[in-house]
């Protein structure tokens, strides 16, 4: 009985892996547990995320340039369905949904695409990706098996494949698509919602490869998902991963470069030391496809961010910024990592490591061909010390909490702790010389601009259905001459519970007061003492939503604005219940229905000139005309004066603005050695969340454009300027012995590999040169780009050459080596060096 067992065990992995060998044959990209094989070419692969709505169809072709530039092979992408489909059976694939364009760009970089279809996204984008209709298809339940939801899903899908086979856009037919994506990392729903999760997550499987893209799909955070589509990983660490059945490949669908933005938290950032090491580790534990997430990360124009609270930049610390510009060193150190993994590629696709300790803490990861191909992988993990290991007859001194990449087992070209790429701070200068305001009172609504009045509070979103972010609730407060607060001058208290996310509390058309939650804590309540008349008193009540939720199980009966209880204490009668009340009702604001953002509608209204747009006043529209700056600088408004609210520029939406928000939390000193959490390195404590709000040059005309603002709380508008994006500074700080892949020759030195001297890298971004020096010490300098400064040991000369070699030049490359800086400073010491060039 047990060995009949046996043979039918043996039998099933078998026929498993025949499948897969008939589906990798059916098709021009297949894989094995080594490679991922496009057209029979065994490949390790890198991706970047570049998600076309947050960016402009005009910056695509430069950003996709760069990637590649940057060792990128692949581009990948979500599929957006509330984008394309706003309307239920009313498609939308133009300007920045221009789907088909964004990919056709891509392959005429000569660049593959993993295209992510869902169609669900997540992405910290507006309700998950899903359009808010589906909310309302009778008897709809997301993302489980339900027959109304994979119904809407199964025919989005299906319309998504069929507009890449018409335009012959999958790899099977000579275009750039090698992967596709089913759901979104749907492993940890399935595992709460149980057999129905488990059905449907084998239905989304089967639904997806009956589609017949002759390219594999995967499912990521999936790990039972159905032959043969690939279970992949998540995370900032994927090196522990492995997939379901051992003839797949290990695949990295997110390598997190840091985390998103929250108004109302600091900024994350990751370290390049620790990202390099992460994505080095999962290489030399047999990974075969690595995507960073994101590459570039791009703006949540309009209201598409989610969350609620994501801000509107989606920056992710990703190599491009948020503007499109390089962020060093990352880009260029990982531009650095992904040469050196190219070059280790024929011995990475041959076979699994051979893995063998060095130490404690210390391990060599070798893959060797039959060929006689070699490549090896030294690994540090201990934090907080150096570690020199012997490994083929030689020494190396590996840096703590870094991977050493050895192509040939012999020669190290690349160290993921010493960063040989140049770093770069970047400064925001003023593009404009201010702007001269004008300004429109959207007062609050009376009950003669309602729309419709019932008896108690009403959600939110089934009220908005989210065509805006506002909803009035307004009612009536008799107060009889008799109340004994009238004389006492005690007011009564205003108690009013809201599921959030932000609330603006209005009694006889006065601000009384303003509460908002957070993304941990949505839930807020206003509680305050108001000035009440005898009589009739008006109560409004402004809820305001920051994005819809984009995660979670079920997240489509998630509730939001005033549900109560709102109730008046402190009356003769005690506590009066308010929320069974006729309550009156308005969907947005009287500018939006006025098209107050518009070049049109902004016309429709009579503007206040002069001094009193200085005056700081709620639920204020201001407009403004300016003519374009000269030159292609990234732009940005600094909207640092003012609260909260939203921007337009000629009729296209910037998104929302929230500097009001102060960011809140522990910034310290941040050691890329050991692992790293989204809460680890953060930056801007204590400072508005985001300041600076991209705008996008194609957006403008040479001259009159019109910039409209609406603010909620009541900031100075004076004060907001239009600002370039522009690089300040370039650095250098390298070790005199360090590994460089221009330097890939090694010269034999007894035991000890040493590379030849590195060189010093300065480039200033295009149409720039190098103006001055700000700093330059060969020794022992200390400190970091734009902060640098002497160490005990330094060579006199240390500027000489860079002013000889660079001044007046967009790029330069000097040896790190004693004789060009006038000799050796401190013999016997390892010394480094650094410095720092202003561009201009």
């Amino acid at each position: 009985m047990v060995s009949r067992l046996v043979r039918l065990n043996v039998l099933l992995m078998l026929l498993a892996l025949l499948g897969s060998w008939v589906f990798s044959g059916m098709c021009s990209v297949s894989y094995d547990r080594n490679a991922i094989i496009v057209n029979g070419q065994r490949r390790i692969l890198v991706s970047g995320s570049i998600h076309y709505p947050r960016s402009t169809p005009e910056m695509w072709p430069d950003l996709i340039q760069k990637a590649k530039e940057g060792g990128v092979d692949v581009i990948q992408t979500y599929v957006f369905w509330n984008g394309h489909e706003p309307e239920q059976g009313k498609y939308y694939f133009e300007e920045r949904y221009d789907l088909v364009k964004f990919i056709k760009i891509v392959h005429q970089a000569g660049l593959y695409v993993h295209l992510r279809v869902g169609p669900y996204a997540c992405a910290e984008w507006n309700f998950g990706g899903f359009p808010v209709w589906l909310k309302y298809v009778p008897g709809i339940s997301f993302r489980t098996d339900n027959e109304p939801f994979k119904s809407a899903m199964q025919k989005f899908t299906t319309k998504i494949v069929n507009m890449m086979k018409a335009e012959r856009l999958y790899e099977s037919q000579g275009g750039p698509i090698i992967l596709s994506q089913i759901e979104n990392e749907y492993g940890p729903i399935e595992k709460r919602l149980g057999e129905p999760g488990k059905s449907y997550s084998d239905w989304a499987a089967k639904m997806a490869l009956d589609l017949g893209t002759g390219v594999p799909w995967v499912m990521c955070k999936q790990d039972d998902a159905p032959d043969p589509v690939i279970n992949t990983c998540n995370g900032f660490y994927c090196d522990y991963f492995s997939p379901n059945k051992a003839y797949k490949p290990k695949i990295w669908t997110e390598a997190w470069t840091a985390w998103f933005t929250e108004f109302g938290g600091p900024i994350p950032y990751r370290p390049v030391e620790d990202l390099a090491f992460g994505v080095a580790k999962f290489i030399q534990n047999g990974g075969s496809f690595i995507n960073y997430y994101m590459y570039h990360g791009g703006t949540n124009f309009g209201r598409t961010a989610g969350g609620p609270f994501i801000a509107t930049s989606y920056d992710y610390d990703a190599p491009l910024d948020e503007f499109g510009l390089l962020r060093q060193p990352k880009w260029g150190h990982l531009k650095d990592l992904h040469r050196a993994i190219k070059l280790c590629e024929p011995a990475l696709v041959s076979g699994d490591p051979t893995v063998t300790s060095l130490g404690n803490f210390q391990e060599a990861h070798v893959f060797s061909s039959k060929s006689g191909v070699c490549a090896a992988f030294l690994a540090n993990y201990n934090q907080h010390s150096f570690a020199t290991v012997t490994f083929g007859n030689r020494h190396y001194n590996l840096p703590p909490w870094s991977i050493s990449i050895l192509p040939d087992c012999k020669n190290t070209v690349y160290n993921t702790a010493r960063v040989g790429a140049q770093s770069a701070l970047m400064k925001m200068t003023p593009a404009d010389k201010g702007f001269s305001w004008q300004s429109y009172n959207d007062e609050p609504s009376s009950y003669e601009d309602s729309t419709f009045t019932v008896v108690g509070l009403l959600e939110q979103i089934n009220t908005t259905r989210d065509v805006s972010d506002y909803l009035w609730y307004m009612t009536d407060v008799k107060i009889d001459p008799s109340e004994g607060f009238l004389r006492s001058g005690q007011w009564p208290w205003l108690r009013v519970s809201s599921a959030g996310p932000a609330l603006h509390v209005f009694v006889n058309g006065q601000l009384a007061g303003t509460v908002y939650g957070s993304l941990k804590s949505q839930k807020i309540t206003f509680n305050k003492a108001v000035n009440l008349r005898a009589g009739v008193n008006k109560i409004s009540l402004l809820s305001i939503a920051v994005g819809l939720p984009n995660i979670g199980p079920h997240f489509e009966t998630w509730n939001t604005g005033v549900l109560g209880p709102v109730s008046l204490s402190g009356l003769n009668e005690g506590k009066r219940d308010l929320a069974w009340q006729k309550w009156s009702y308005k969907v947005g604001l009287k500018g939006e229905a006025l098209n107050l953002h518009s070049l049109s509608g902004s016309s429709s209204v009579e503007w206040v000139e002069g001094s009193l747009v200085t005056q700081r006043q709620p639920l204020t529209w201001f407009k403004t005309t300016f003519n374009a700056p000269a030159g292609n600088e990234p732009l940005a408004l600094d909207m640092n004066t003012m609260g909260k609210g939203q921007m337009w520029i000629n009729g296209q939406s910037l998104g929302r603005y929230w500097p009001g928000y102060k960011s809140s939390g522990t910034c310290s000193a941040c050691n890329y050695a050991g692992y790293f959490n989204e809460n680890k390195c953060l930056s801007n404590c204590g400072e508005a969340s985001q300041r600076w709000y991209h705008v996008p040059r194609s957006w403008l005309h040479p001259t009159g454009n019109l910039l409209v603002v609406f603010e909620e709380w009541g900031g100075d508008p004076n004060a907001i300027s239009l600002v370039k994006r522009e690089l300040a500074s370039v650095c250098a700080d390298i070790n005199e012995w360090q590994p460089q892949l221009v330097n890939y020759k090694m010269q034999a030195s007894g035991e000890v590999d040493r590379p030849l001297r590195p060189k010093a890298h300065l480039r200033c971004a295009p149409g720039q040169k190098i103006t001055s020096i700000k700093f330059a010490s060969f020794g022992t300098p200390v400190g970091v780009c734009g902060s640098f400064s002497e160490g005990s040991c330094r060579a006199h000369h240390s500027y000489d050459a860079f002013e000889k070699y660079c001044i007046g030049k967009e790029s330069c490359s000097v040896p790190v080596t004693p004789e060009i800086f006038g000799g050796d400073p401190c013999p016997g010491v390892m010394k480094k060096l650094s410095v720092e060039a202003l561009c201009s």
